[in-house]
């Protein structure tokens, strides 16, 4: 079966975050006939991690990791069926063809190779869910990767990055802060508790915060920006004009560089919440989304495998987020390598190039070959 046929089979699939997954979970099976696979269930109940391993399982691999969600398409303006397939040229539009399907359809293409080859060390594919809303779905199969395989040697993480090989990014938070005063009518403010003015003061010393990390840092030049950043993204509260806000919930975002992570700015910022709390102000707030940073790793053979599968310099680092620094936290050299660009990624009339999914199906060629050598 062509990689575009199998593409043209995930793209049809609106595989949304936050939604069950097992018509995506049937339709990567499909393609896996004769390969054991593993189903390794997420906490929601109704979605699922796949895990597949061609070649031996008792010695040491390489993972190939993809998650199988999209994100939406309302709002946007396409000009094709986003759910459909279209060739024009050497073009194939749809959602997700480049973040990331495109990198699944490869990685399935390349399976029955693989499962010709005798490979003397093994390619494990693991699809994910969820990680459109904050790679939510991948913790419980990597959890569960010492009682599925070896120790693996790296993970090629497959995000769109133009089939150059990527060393690092930065870690991110987002939380929601939930500020609770009293309701009343406007006539007479004094009988309520606005709930807008600590979000105001909160917004203020969020805003100055941020401008501190852009000058006084910790800095690392691999990023652009070099530094971390912080920022109120969404902000709920209010009813009409003439009644007291008694509820004001705050989105606030943290990307962090790995020398600085997240959840210390974050700490920050639920500090400063709490002195928020007085009389008739309460103050609450949830973690929304999170993964920690992946920074370079100096002693991992990756980075030059990669750039001798690929004949691509490998790029220092990306501004975007991915699985890599959840694989690199337990204890696996993780770097992002896949085909189509981030670009494209999120924008009506998504497409990946023809020659972007060769290009990707020969890095995995070249990496079985490896496999198959390697003692």
């Amino acid at each position: 079966m062509t990689v575009e046929t199998i593409l043209a089979d995930l793209v049809a699939v609106p595989s949304l975050p936050g939604t069950p997954n097992r018509v995506m979970t049937e339709c990567l099976r499909d393609h896996l006939p004769g390969v054991q696979v593993t189903e390794i269930p997420g906490p929601e109940g109704d979605r699922v991690n796949l895990f597949a391993t061609l070649g031996p399982r008792d010695v040491p691999g390489y993972i190939l990791s993809g998650h199988s969600d999209v994100v939406p398409v309302e709002g946007q303006d396409w000009t094709t069926d986003p759910f459909r397939l279209n060739r024009n040229g050497d073009r194939l539009t749809g959602r997700g063809t480049s973040d990331m399907k495109g990198f699944l359809a490869c990685a399935l293409s390349m399976v029955p190779e693989f499962a010709a080859m005798k490979l003397r060390r093994p390619v494990h594919l693991a699809f994910s869910y969820d990680e459109e809303i904050g790679c939510r779905g991948v913790g419980p199969m990597i959890a569960e990767l010492p009682r599925l395989c070896a120790p693996p040697l790296g993970c090629i993480v497959g995000e769109p990055s133009d089939m150059r090989p990527v060393l690092s990014h930065k870690g991110k938070q987002a939380i929601r802060v939930v500020i609770e005063g009293q309701a009343g009518h406007s006539s007479n403010p004094a009988l309520g508790a606005n709930a807008l003015y600590p979000a105001g003061e909160l917004l203020v010393w969020l805003r100055d915060r941020a401008l501190r990390l852009a000058a006084e840092g910790p800095y690392d030049p691999r990023f652009d920006p070099p530094h971390s950043t912080l920022q109120a993204g969404v902000i709920r509260g209010g009813s009409a004009v003439n009644i007291i806000p008694d509820r004001v919930a705050l989105d606030i975002e943290v990307r962090a560089i790995p020398e600085q992570p997240a959840e210390g700015v974050t700490a920050e910022i639920l500090a400063r919440l709490a002195t928020l709390a007085q009389g008739r102000i309460r103050v609450s707030s949830e973690i929304l989304a999170g993964y920690p940073a992946l920074p370079p790793d100096d002693t991992s053979p990756l980075p030059g495998l990669l750039e001798r599968l690929t004949c691509t310099a490998p790029l220092q680092s990306v501004s975007y987020g991915t699985e890599a620094g959840l694989f690199h936290a337990a204890g696996i050299p993780a770097i992002i390598c896949g085909p189509g660009s981030i670009t494209r990624a999120h924008r009506a009339d998504e497409f990946i190039l023809d020659g972007e999914l060769e290009d990707c199906r020969r890095m995995l060629r070249g990496l079985s070959a490896e496999l198959t050598s390697s003692a």
